[in-house]
């Protein structure tokens, strides 16, 4: 499906309920797999979380996650902790370029069964269910978060629980500390000190009702349309002012790109502060690589450079995004380059329309570039694949004043 997208509306105006934390919910299936009489409500209803559920929930001797990044690394974890249940974990071919060897080598440690059935190092792998009793492992800590995560969530039902030791600079800490946030709100001991993490074993928790918090990262293409709006006025629900998720640095972020937050209740409100005087911006996004789409996609609109640095965990994501925005946006006329853990965009007030934007099965390469069609229409190609995180995002577009448009062929 591949999609027109223009706009003659440059004041926004509407109402958006966004589906809960893909991050969040993932984490919180896999814990409600280990501890069955927790309840899950607000949980995400993207891709990734369904095939995450269905993967818990079934007996299949082999589960195919397809494109879910996330529930690779955790299932790998959570199947290698279940003592006597073999599974043959495999995914699309992208999945099978994306690498878990470090995960694997610190299951290994701990004394997991896990053999690679193709090339070393990465999926499909075989996962021979154990009884871990060991629970001192060594990773390094320049890696996707998601490995850690890992770790965390099945320590409590280890039988002495995990001490994790990182070596090197952290990154994407706010996922990690997301993670041990939820371990704590099931009364489950957690530490970190340094660059140990530690969580202590607990076989039962409580019956508690777990509600998930909306996404951030979702909301961030919210905050790229107040900003190339020429007016804006957008209510998003539903978020926290002290959020979990890393991504909720949206707030500080975008207000040096003229884009106030009001927090009432569970919403937040989005306008657009008309006096701000627009120059260069530099992030550093080693704690929240995830809206470096959105945030390089909104300096073009505005015709800003940027400078964006923490960026070297999006080489192994979906596509390898670094690469993928240098193509799709010099298309647009912009002046890009990227290093393995940087982009650079020189600033422009010209910008080229009706370009195909290429998607590489990346729900983030569809939705950064939406908000440009404020500017000029744009064609966005394969762009259900916005299922994979936010299947009403199109919709939700149309609430906005867009004309969305199915182009046949």
């Amino acid at each position: 499906m591949n999609l027109l997208l223009q706009t003659t509306y440059s004041k926004l105006n509407a109402k958006i309920e966004v589906t809960g934390s893909k991050s969040e919910t993932n984490r919180l299936l896999l814990l409600q797999a280990l501890f069955p009489n927790i309840t899950l409500s607000n949980t995400s209803n993207s891709d990734d979380s369904e095939v995450m559920q269905m993967a818990l929930s079934g007996n299949e001797e082999v589960v195919d996650i397809h494109h879910a990044g996330t529930a690779m690394r955790f299932l790998t974890a959570y199947f290698a902790v279940k003592e006597g249940r073999e599974v043959i974990l495999t995914g699309s071919s992208r999945m099978q370029e994306r690498p878990v060897k470090i995960l694997v080598e610190a299951l290994r440690q701990l004394g997991a069964d896990i053999s690679f059935l193709k090339e070393e190092g990465y999926p499909p792998i075989k996962i021979k269910g154990q009884k871990i009793t060991q629970s001192k492992v060594t990773m390094a800590a320049n890696v996707s978060s998601q490995y850690i995560s890992a770790l965390l969530l099945v320590a409590p039902k280890l039988e002495n629980g995990i001490e994790l030791t990182l070596e090197g600079e952290i990154t994407s800490i706010p996922y990690i500390k997301m993670t041990l946030a939820l371990l704590n709100d099931l009364n489950i001991q957690t530490s970190f000190e340094g660059n140990v993490i530690k969580v202590y074993p607990k076989q039962e928790v409580e019956s508690k009702v777990m509600t998930v918090e909306s996404d951030w990262s979702s909301a961030s293409y919210f905050f790229s349309l107040a900003a190339l709006s020429e007016e804006a006025e957008i209510t998003l629900s539903s978020y926290k002012q002290s959020s979990l998720q890393g991504d909720s640095a949206l707030v500080s972020i975008y207000k040096e790109m003229g884009v106030e937050t009001h927090f009432n209740g569970n919403t937040i409100t989005l306008t657009k502060n008309k006096k701000f005087k627009h120059q260069d911006v530099t992030f550093d996004l080693n704690n929240t690589p995830d809206i470096a789409q959105t945030i390089v996609v909104t300096c073009l609109g505005l015709g800003i450079g940027c400078h964006l640095t923490g960026l070297h965990t999006l080489k192994i994501k979906e596509t390898d995004r670094l690469e993928a925005l240098r193509i799709e946006l010099s298309k647009l006329g912009a002046n890009i380059s990227v290093t393995n853990d940087s982009l650079t965009l020189v600033a422009t007030s010209d910008i080229n329309s009706n370009v195909k934007i290429g998607t590489y099965n990346d729900h983030r390469m569809a939705m950064a570039f939406a908000p440009l069609a404020l500017k000029v229409p744009i064609i966005i190609e394969n762009a259900d694949v916005v299922s994979k995180s936010y299947p009403d995002f199109w919709t939700d577009m149309e609430k906005l004043g867009y004309k969305v448009s199915d182009l046949i062929g």
